[in-house]
């Protein structure tokens, strides 16, 4: 009989803050996996992209609501509250990228990840 895969604590909340962001209809949500990268400061990415900055900084409201409710687990640290270009939520193990569609372009983070395990999340649309 095959045993069941233990989930972890990093990809659960990976799992929460994915939801989150599809709740407020984020756009290309990617899913970096570091683990197995030798320079990685964390498990987990997480990209998305929002419309306009309203929309970036409801998408991080989103997030913080889903961690709380589902994992009582909010960020260590957050940057980017005061013009919604580019907000990162650090949960120590997931760090969160919420950028505006132009910035997350200018910034180009998933190539300079290029080599870690990728998951398109598709739109919920």
């Amino acid at each position: 009989m095959p045993r069941a895969k233990r989930v972890s604590e990093s990809e659960l909340l990976c799992k929460a803050i994915v939801e989150g962001m599809q709740e407020n209809k984020a756009k290309e949500i990617v899913v970096l996996d570091l683990r197995n990268l030798s320079s990685a400061v964390c498990d987990f990415f997480v990209i998305c992209s929002g419309e306009s900055s309203t929309q970036v900084d409801g998408i991080s409201n989103a997030v913080n609501r889903f961690t709380r409710k589902a994992l009582k687990e909010k960020p260590w640290h957050v940057e980017g509250k005061s013009n919604s270009e580019w907000i990162l939520l650090d949960y120590i193990s997931v760090v969160a990228h919420i950028f505006y569609k132009d910035a997350r372009h200018f910034y180009q983070l998933e190539d300079l990840w290029s080599d870690a395990e990728r998951e398109n999340i598709p739109n919920l649309d």
